[in-house]
């Protein structure tokens, strides 16, 4: 059986000549229209980089300051910790020798202490 096409020409794969043109012509206006597209996002991102860059070193500054504000109070801190800490140290051994050397005297102020706080909880 033969097939007869009647005012259509047909390409060698199979399609309809006028099909093949439109398709062609569709690829083409698609590919014209991602192109525009691609040009224009490529635009706003070169007038925004600039003030990304401004935002980012801004942030960078502000980031650079706090850190050189903060270094010194690190510092004192970091030095009145170490005081506190011998402090500590020192009262709690004078406390052992305290009650070393007078427990019963120890014991009574303890039991003082204790009945204070807890009439003042109360």
């Amino acid at each position: 059986m033969e097939t007869i096409a009647r005012g259509t020409t047909l390409l060698a794969s199979g399609i309809p000549a006028n099909t093949q043109s439109t398709l062609n012509n569709a690829s083409s206006n698609v590919h014209a229209a991602v192109d525009s597209i691609a040009g224009k996002v490529d635009a706003a991102i070169s007038k925004a980089k600039p003030a990304i860059d401004r935002v980012a070193a801004v942030a960078h500054q502000a980031v650079d300051k706090a850190a050189g504000a903060a270094a010194p109070t690190a510092d004192w801190l970091s030095e009145q910790g170490a005081s506190l800490n011998a402090t500590q140290k020192k009262l709690v051994e004078n406390t052992c020798g305290y009650v070393s050397t007078n427990p019963m005297k120890s014991l009574g102020i303890a039991l003082a202490a204790g009945f204070l706080i807890s009439r003042m909880m109360r």
